[in-house]
């Protein structure tokens, strides 16, 4: 562990160095790479230091005991042993999390996808439930949330809705919401009161940038045409909402939700740019997700994840095997119990790779 630290803390140096070197400095994609790199290992760095100083003190101690005759001093170094040796194993547990290689996607704001499946209305109303879960959850983390495209189901909820989070680990925390939720419950659309099954799909995808995703404008076609749905006059009266097709891959992006032409154009973009990126990122999602299980969401979209029992007011989450009897608090927003645990959990299979 400590060759691993002196060699994280060499870099970090070197990093540095380069930093502050005007070559460096002209160049803006490699500039930003490398100042990323630097606060990352900075926290790692700051550790190192307060290990080695604690080992240092510690040696002290041992050293004071083996040479020193006065009684009272050694009982001294005796509890100050035990002390910095307590310390020790909890900055060492510390330090091997920190240590567990990160998803440089993990700090990246997300596009959040939601679609009702199986289960027709009630799925819609679900999808809306969902929605609304993370949109309250997102408030409690400081983050902004942004709509880009909707499509309303008929009996209230969306068949479809996609939005945008911006805020500080976005995609490391929602990154475990992607898979299949279902839901058991009594649906409003239900006249003799018999439970039901329905699901809704949700993606979670790291917002990509310019700088992870370069798009050619000749692979673009870009439609304008009315937005529909709620939002006032602008609505079927000007061509504001934008759909971009990318010609080689054929994926499409739309978004309607401004009224603005050039910010819908500017959504799209970014979901575009977003998907195109996902296309790579999901090669490394599947080699993850085959040694992982609480990372199957991510690598496997069509996988269950997690249950949503009305009857019984529980939340099952299957990955981890984990069920809470706060349903109603969770569909309030209240998911960082869940999300909690399987970065544990994850975490706790990524230090047995490493070991």
């Amino acid at each position: 562990m400590l060759a691993k630290l002196e060699a994280i803390s060499k870099r970090w140096r070197d990093i540095q160095e380069k930093i502050n070197d005007p070559d460096v400095m002209s160049d803006m994609k490699k500039y930003i790479k490398l100042s990323k790199d630097y606060k990352e290992l900075e926290p790692i760095v700051k550790a190192h230091n307060k290990y080695s100083k604690l080992l240092n003190d510690l040696k002290s101690a041992r050293e004071i005991l083996h040479s020193e005759k006065d009684e009272e001093m050694r009982e001294l170094a005796k509890s100050e042993i035990t002390e910095l040796s307590e310390k020790k194993n909890l900055m060492e547990e510390e330090i091997r999390i920190m240590l567990i290689p990160k998803d440089p996607q993990d700090k990246k704001n997300a596009i959040v996808e939601i679609r009702a499946g199986t289960g027709g209305d009630e799925a819609s109303i679900f999808a809306g439930d969902l929605f609304r879960m993370y949109n309250k959850y997102c408030e409690t983390e400081g983050w902004k949330t942004e709509t880009i495209d909707v499509n309303e189901g008929t009996m209230g909820g969306f068949k479809e809705i996609i939005f945008e989070v911006k805020g500080n680990e976005v995609y490391g925390r929602l990154k475990y919401e992607s898979g299949v939720h279902r839901v058991q419950r009594v649906p409003k659309t239900e006249a003799q009161g018999r439970i039901h099954t329905s699901a809704a799909s949700v993606v979670v995808l790291p917002e990509a940038d310019e700088i992870d995703v370069e798009i050619a404008q000749s692979d673009l076609r870009i439609d304008r045409f009315c937005s529909s749905g709620p939002g006032g006059q602008s609505v079927n009266t000007t061509y504001s909402a934008v759909r971009i097709t990318h010609i080689p891959t054929g994926i499409v992006a739309t978004c309607q939700d401004e009224k603005s032409q050039i910010k819908n154009l500017e959504k799209a973009m970014a979901v575009l740019r977003t998907r195109l990126y996902e296309l790579e990122y999901k090669k490394q999602l599947e080699e993850v997700s085959s040694k992982r299980k609480t990372m199957v969401s991510t690598g496997d979209r069509s996988a269950k994840i997690r249950t949503y029992n009305w009857p019984q007011g529980r939340v099952t989450d299957h990955r981890i095997n984990l069920t809470l009897y706060n349903l109603q608090s969770i569909i309030d927003g209240n998911i960082h119990e869940l999300i909690d645990q399987l970065q544990l959990a994850e975490n706790a299979e990524r230090l047995k790779e490493d070991l």
